[in-house]
């Protein structure tokens, strides 16, 4: 019997919710210079909308527009028509060209003041700017508020108050004066939209920004990981290197009778050997940058596959069940850099199901071939509720698997499993990807 899927609650929520917060979302974006507005909308209606809102205002102003003019104005019938042409329908091109609806508008609404100061019922109305003027240009000044930056939207604010300053001049006796409330409406909307067009651009920065920081940490644990790996095998290495010393600086007593050439040739060997381990150690005192091999450095042998149980079992200790498979003779079948590597890969991996999943009975199988070892790491769903505490960690678990098996040339492949569980498998090759020797032949 298997259990419905569940869509989850947030999929489950309001549509209507969503699309405000998605058209929010749009009005946030700010448009760049040659894209109408909205046009990086995630939905299509979005993106068709200000086109819809537009088209209603022209299709709304123009008969109103002409109506008023021609019956409370007693305008002229063509001036009347004209002017509710003109006043009106260059707000279809404020979705893409706002600036340049904004001068054709402006140009009109002027041309349209002019016109009534001697229109024969004037007196008692709104001038220089009419009623259906003042919510035409609203609109144009929300389109330029979502497309222009703040230099060009107080400069169109102050062109518009000159503009009626300069009217103001011609006022007919007895009209409502509006040119200081266009002037206060319309920079309140430029403020409004404007505002939003700068959070949008602050947040799009800030998003660009925390790529950068991602792809910084990233990196930075990257050679965090490699450096790590690197004082690790200095141990391995130097231990091949000090066997070498010993072999070549002994061969003269092991075996009498050895000419001069060899026994220099030996002592040469002796003695690059020893420079070679010298240079290691100046190497790794930089890598860990606390003294190196000096008396403060590490001096412990490094583990591998032979101390899998003993992990397990310590693993075990603070309450995670863990069963433990080890091939017989895996511990000595690899070379030195492939058993750390696999120790390694078992004790990220169980670091990261107790901090996880704690409590899910997890596997541990380790088995080996001719060819490699196969590391095998399963754990189930966690018995309890896991609280996300390393959300904003660095990964150094999954980082430092891949750096190992990409370092002995094997394969890793992670990832969850259909019950809730997790994997991991890593096959390590014994023998190096070039063909050469083991690395755990001992020299003869």
């Amino acid at each position: 019997m298997t259990d419905t899927p569940r869509t989850p609650a947030r999929a489950r929520g309001p549509r209507g919710p969503r699309a405000l917060a998605s058209l929010g979302a749009a009005l946030r974006t700010p448009a760049r210079a040659a894209e109408p507005l909205f046009a990086r909308a995630p939905k299509a209606w979005q993106r068709h909308l200000p086109y819809l809102v537009t088209a209603v205002f022209v299709i709304t102003l123009v008969p109103v527009t002409i109506a008023v003019l021609s019956n409370d104005y007693a305008a002229a019938g063509g001036w009347a028509g004209a002017l509710g042409v003109a006043q009106t329908v260059p707000l279809l091109l404020a979705v893409t060209r706002p600036l340049a609806a904004w001068l054709m508008i402006l140009l009109a609404d002027t041309v349209g003041a002019v016109v009534l100061v001697h229109a024969e019922q004037v007196a008692r109305h709104a001038w220089p700017w009419t009623p259906m003027v003042i919510v035409g240009y609203l609109l144009l000044m929300a389109c330029l508020g979502l497309r222009e930056p703040i230099r060009t939207l107080i400069g169109v604010w102050l062109a518009t108050g000159a503009v009626g300053v300069v009217l103001g001049f011609f006022k007919p006796a007895g009209v409502v004066d509006t040119v200081a409330l266009l002037f206060v409406l319309s920079g309140v909307v430029l403020a409004l939209t404007g505002a939003l067009r700068g959070l949008g651009e602050a947040q799009r920065r800030i998003a660009e920004q925390e790529v950068i920081s991602e792809a910084e940490r990233a990196r930075r644990t990257l050679l965090e990981e490699r450096a790590r790996i690197a004082r690790e095998l200095h141990d391995v290495v130097a231990h091949h290197m000090s066997v070498i010393t010993v072999q070549a600086d002994s061969a003269p007593y092991r075996l009498p009778g050895m000419s001069a050439p060899v026994q220099e040739e030996f002592a040469t060997i002796a003695a690059s050997a020893r420079e070679s381990l010298g240079e290691m150690r100046r190497l790794l005192t930089v890598l860990r940058g606390d003294g190196g091999d000096g008396p403060g450095g590490e001096r412990a042998p490094q583990p591998g596959l032979s101390r899998l149980q003993q992990l397990v079992e310590t693993t075990v200790r603070a309450g995670q069940p863990v069963e433990l498979s080890l091939a017989a003779g895996a511990a000595g079948a690899a070379p030195p850099a492939v058993d750390l590597s696999a120790y390694r890969i078992v004790q990220e991996a169980l670091a990261n199901v107790v901090r996880h999943a704690p409590g899910a009975p997890t596997r541990v199988s380790v088995t080996v071939d001719e060819d490699e070892i196969l590391v095998l790491v399963v754990n189930g769903p966690a018995r309890e509720a896991v609280v996300e505490l390393e959300s904003s960690g660095t990964g150094h678990g999954l980082v430092g698997m891949r750096e190992r098996v990409r370092l002995t040339g094997g394969t890793l492949d992670t990832g969850p499993l259909p019950d809730g569980g997790f994997r991991v498998a890593a096959r390590l090759p014994l023998v190096p990807p070039d063909g050469t020797a083991r690395m755990n032949e001992e020299p003869s």
